[in-house]
């Protein structure tokens, strides 16, 4: 494309469903969003002489940029357009609490190893322009008052993202934002320096052109922000799922759903795959659902695979240690421990302390091994004893699917992706908005 606009800022998000790589395109992460919100039907070529901002996209990003360009340039009209409720996401997220950010990962490098796709971008400055710290403080500022708890993730003290969505929504209506709900962006073009958006309700009414000076297109994983790049002249990697969980064909693990484990290391090994991968080794939570396996290690290991398992046609093996704090050495010894001092106990109903597990797993792992319910402690070899220890230290799954549309914990790195894009798009256009100005006031 030849054609390049200083006045089209790029936002975009690498969601749960969708990754893209563009050039000249920002691949930033961002969720739309949602609450109950009414305004007047104010159209948005009502905006005067002065310069136009619309915002494609009424989330996180979204409101996030538009206050802040407004705050930079409050003589600019800016219009966000939302085509269902806005900050639905953020009401969601983190259980209904809001994980605003990560306490933890302040320091740029590590914070940009959270990013699957992303990460060799945001080494560069994209952070240092507003990171964790930052997105804090804004909150703090604006009367919101947060806490860090054990493992980075960043909430509300009220534990409500209410509180968050009033302080978006209090400032946004406090600068001059105004939000068009119900509609859509659906086709856009470069027009003698600006940019002639077609504007509609559904997709077989009637579209309103406006002419538009800036652009910020903050659409989720929305094909819509892709569509709308893709007009305007630019390449779109075909994207592909990703934070999903691991369908597996073991009709016992099935009987545990609902089972979670606080810790386990989980290695992904596909047959495509010959290289060594760091990022293909997680540790954190895991869940055993009724179709396979879940849970934040879950979905780091799909987000970082996301493009090897959609080439393996989602096909490969989830290896588990499922007492990762532990050496196969110290679990042996436990079981020896353990066996003699319970000798006339069945194996089915005790078992080392240590080991953090739940009965029920307990019991699926004395399965796998072809132990009878009946079986004591003093009837189990020791070479048995070192392949239970072996099997609880890599227990392998095998995959034979995705299952999408999940709620994963990811500790705050979504949306402070929103933070600091939103905050970086409204900050460059605000302040070309007011250098403009300055510079007229100079000439005149």
């Amino acid at each position: 494309m030849s054609y390049t606009s200083t006045r089209f800022i790029r936002h975009f998000r690498l969601s749960s469903a969708f990754g893209c790589s563009t050039r000249d395109i920002g691949c930033l992460r961002i969720t739309p969003a949602k609450k109950k919100f009414c305004t007047a039907a104010i159209s948005v070529v009502q905006k005067g002489s002065e310069e136009l901002l619309v915002v494609v996209g009424g989330g996180a990003a979204g409101f996030y940029g538009a206050v802040r360009a407004k705050t930079v340039a409050p003589k600019l009209n800016v219009v966000v357009i939302e085509k269902g409720q806005p900050l639905s996401k953020v009401k969601i997220s983190g259980g209904g609490r809001c994980n605003v950010t990560n306490g933890h990962c302040v320091e740029k490098k590590i914070l940009a190893e959270n990013y699957p796709r992303g990460h060799k971008e945001f080494k560069g400055s994209f952070f240092d322009m507003h990171g964790p710290d930052d997105t804090m403080s804004w909150f703090s500022d604006h009367g919101v008052d947060l806490k860090v708890e054990e493992d980075g993730r960043v909430f509300p003290v009220s534990n409500s993202s209410s509180t968050i969505i009033d302080c978006l929504m209090s400032e946004a209506s406090r600068t001059g934002v105004v939000l068009q709900t119900g509609k859509t962006v659906r086709t856009a073009s470069a027009n003698g320096g600006k940019f002639l958006l077609g504007i509609g309700k559904q997709t077989t009414s009637p579209v309103e052109y406006v002419e538009a000076d800036y652009l910020l297109i903050a659409s989720g994983n929305s094909s819509q922000g892709f569509s709308l790049a893709s007009q305007l002249g630019h390449s779109i990697i075909d994207p592909v799922p990703s934070l999903f969980t691991f369908k597996t064909v073991d009709p016992q693990l099935a009987e545990l759903s609902g089972v979670t484990f606080s810790k386990v290391k989980a290695k992904l090994i596909l047959e495509s795959v010959k290289r060594n991968i760091q990022q293909f080794t997680q540790v954190g939570p895991m869940l055993v659902t009724h179709w396979g396996l879940s849970g934040p290690v879950i979905l780091r290991l799909s987000a970082w695979g996301a493009r090897d398992l959609f080439s393996s046609c989602y096909k490969g093996t989830v290896t588990v240690d499922f007492i990762p704090d532990l050496h196969i050495e110290a679990v042996k010894s436990m079981l020896s421990r353990h066996k003699l001092q319970f000798l006339k106990q069945k194996v089915s109903n005790s078992y080392p302390p240590e080991f953090g597990l739940v009965k029920r797993f307990w019991k699926y792992i004395l399965d796998r091994q072809g132990f009878s319910g009946d079986d004591l402690w003093s009837s189990i070899p020791n070479n048995t004893l070192a392949s239970v220890a072996s099997l609880l230290k890599n227990c392998d799954f095998g995959i034979t699917g995705k299952v999408l549309n999940v709620d994963g914990v990811t500790g705050g790195f979504n949306f402070q992706n929103a933070w600091s894009g939103g905050y970086i798009a409204g900050s460059t256009i605000g302040t070309r908005v007011s250098d403009a100005h300055l510079k007229g006031l100079d000439l005149a």
